[in-house]
């Protein structure tokens, strides 16, 4: 199993005993953080992978059940039949192994029981489901620490400490042409895999497969100090220090350390200032760092964004609230409008000019963004690129290299080849910054984004910078592209020429496949530019526009014609890779290598409602 999710609920500390009028802001903080504080030394160390089911927080893991003889599924075909036909309180669904089985998670054994009996001996879809309660799975980090215990304990020579730019920029050490040299290798090796992949898939696609060309890797025009969104975690290093960095590992490799970034050179140094002014105040005040290992702490994370063209910081605070009563939220609201009103550093000119609070506990049901809440300063930043003004909400998603994003729209433009009656649909358009970039090459632009922030910012781009031939919609994409392409249809001259391309530039986890599905059926798309911050995620997405036509992807294939890199982030193993996709027309005798079945994709996630698809997210860089 790759990962587990440990559920808790949320919980705050009992409230004082004094009353309002005794009672000051300083000793209802106080009082809080010293029973934490006893908590955190009087927690028995310990060794054993299960001991987060000896804690007081609810998780799901206790009232956990083995389905077996599923056959092939769909996850939310699945959650549907177990949450809308049989209407069993269902928390979790995991089958990380895409196997003939899942696990099924309740809040109480009543549920449990209640489950199994129901679907043990259960028809569906064919099969005799079987069913039985399933053991807890292990605490990630605990096993993973066990592990690496073991493994030290057999090891001769200690190892040399992992540090920061070990973990986030392990190509800094190489020549930057070095660098360029290693991802172009890498790309190739990619691109190979995947058209080797689509060829057995579609055997239509081998002539044009034969043609298809990648044009190297283009460099950044910044290689240091390029990353304008940063988001750091809150913890302690080896030295039980409170530092504000990168974690040197993921919570399931078994490390919650944290590292600092003043040594990191894509970092641009008003982040660094921002970071180091940040732990000063967590350092300084009585609220302690999340730990993850026990949910205990209240400081969670600090993101960072930038602007070099106007000099502006914008800070948003990231809390974990169930901790903390809201007498201390408002008090640690107050000392973070306090402290950053006067820190300031003159020599450098870094000040911070935009202030938030966000709550960063779990999420409720349904909810896919933690909130937030302005404090003081801007309520945006502002960048250019191609001489247009963006402005920037904090949750918007912004190429994070604004230089390097000049060169990504250019290859990106050169690649689409828009001619003056063509119109370019924008999928996952962001604050605006593709569309605009394509406005002046088309006849318009039409963009749908799910953050209605974001759709509100590039709306106001687009005025701000006197831009009239684009229009937006926050929504899915997958409820907006048929729409889109039928406005742009119908809204054609009669004999006039039609040119329709999409532009996808989705967040890392790729498009929803019901989104594919949106752009397969839509015939007059000839052309698609897709865009792609991690290529090794996206493969799936570009198999599905190469697959033969089929119940689940009806219109003729997209296969692959022309592709590009360009190093949106140097110093790091990430690529941001360009490829365009040109509609096919299946050649007669064909119709065999159609497929009758969409058994063989298997849905990742189906949101229960609009709005929660997993094809746009707010946190894509």
């Amino acid at each position: 199993m790759s990962e587990v999710t440990i559920e808790s609920k949320e919980k705050c500390p009992d409230a004082p005993h004094e009353t309002e009028q005794e009672c000051t802001v300083e000793k209802i903080v106080e009082k809080s953080l010293d029973e934490t504080a006893k908590d955190e030394n009087s927690a028995d160390a310990t060794n054993d992978e299960f001991n987060y089911l000896k804690r007081s927080e609810f998780t799901s893991e206790i009232y956990k059940i083995e389905v077996r003889n599923l056959g092939y599924f769909g996850i939310g075909e699945f959650k549907k039949l177990l949450k809308s036909k049989l209407n069993l309180n269902v928390t979790k669904i995991k089958s990380p192994l895409r196997k003939e089985f899942a696990f099924v998670c309740f809040r109480s054994e009543e549920d449990q029981q209640r489950a199994i009996e129901t679907l043990n001996g259960y028809k569906w879809k064919g099969k005799v489901l079987q069913a039985a309660a399933a053991k807890a799975s292990a605490d990630p980090l605990q096993k993973r620490r066990n592990e690496n215990a073991q493994r030290e304990e057999k090891e001769s020579q200690p190892k040399r400490q992992r540090t920061s730019a070990d973990a986030i920029c392990p190509y800094a050490a190489f020549p930057y042409e070095e660098q360029l040299q290693k991802k172009t290798s890498e790309m190739e090796e990619l691109l190979k895999k995947f058209t080797n992949k689509l060829r057995h898939t579609n055997q239509a696609a081998k002539k044009q497969l034969n043609e298809f060309k990648f044009n190297g890797v283009k460099a950044s025009p910044q290689i240091n100090g390029y990353r304008n969104k940063n988001e750091f975690t809150v913890g302690k290093n080896s030295s039980g220090d409170i530092v504000v960095g990168f974690r040197l590992g993921s919570y399931a490799d078994g490390s919650v350390e944290v590292s600092e970034i003043q040594d990191l050179p894509h970092i641009p140094d008003s982040a660094k200032w921002a970071a180091s002014s940040f732990q000063q105040f967590v350092r300084n005040s009585n609220f302690l760092p999340f730990n993850p290992e026990d949910n205990s702490g209240h400081i969670r994370q600090l993101m960072v964004r930038t602007s070099a063209h106007t000099g502006e910081i914008m800070l948003v605070a990231g809390v974990y609230s169930s901790n903390m009563n809201e007498t201390e939220l408002a008090a640690l609201k107050q000392n973070l409008k306090e402290y950053y009103d006067t820190c300031t550093d003159e020599a450098k000119g870094f000040k911070c000019t935009s202030l938030y609070y966000q709550d960063v506990k779990h999420r409720e049901a349904g909810q896919t963004i933690s909130p937030i809440e302005h404090i003081s300063g801007s309520t945006h930043n502002t960048d250019t690129i191609h001489n247009l003004a963006f402005k920037i909400s904090p949750l918007a998603f912004f190429q994070i290299n604004t230089q390097g994003a000049e060169v990504l729209y250019d290859k990106a433009i050169e690649l689409a080849a828009p001619q003056p009656h063509s119109t370019v649909l924008d999928i996952c358009c962001g604050t605006g910054t593709i569309a605009l970039a394509f406005a002046k090459h088309c006849k318009q632009v039409l963009g749908v984004e799910i953050i209605p922030e974001a759709i509100k910012d590039a709306e106001f781009n687009a005025a701000a910078n006197s831009i009239e031939n684009c229009k937006f919609f926050a929504g899915n994409a997958d409820d907006y592209i048929q729409s889109m392409v039928r406005e742009v249809v119908y809204g054609n001259a009669p004999g006039a020429p039609l040119d329709l391309i999409a532009v996808v530039d989705p967040p890392r986890a790729g498009l929803h496949n019901r989104s594919i599905a949106a752009i397969r059926a839509a015939t007059a798309i000839k052309r698609l530019v897709y865009i792609s911050c991690n290529p090794v995620h996206a493969q799936r997405n570009w198999i599905e526009l190469g697959r033969p036509e089929s119940k689940q992807y009806k219109g003729d294939p997209f296969f692959p014609k022309t592709a590009i890199a360009v190093d949106m982030f140097p110093h790091t193993t990430h690529t941001e890779l360009v490829i365009l996709f040109e509609r096919a027309t299946q050649p007669d005798g064909e119709e065999e290598n159609k497929e009758t079945t969409n058994a063989e994709t298997i849905k990742d996630t189906t949101p229960e409602e609009k709005g929660n698809a997993a094809d746009i997210e707010a946190n894509k860089s």
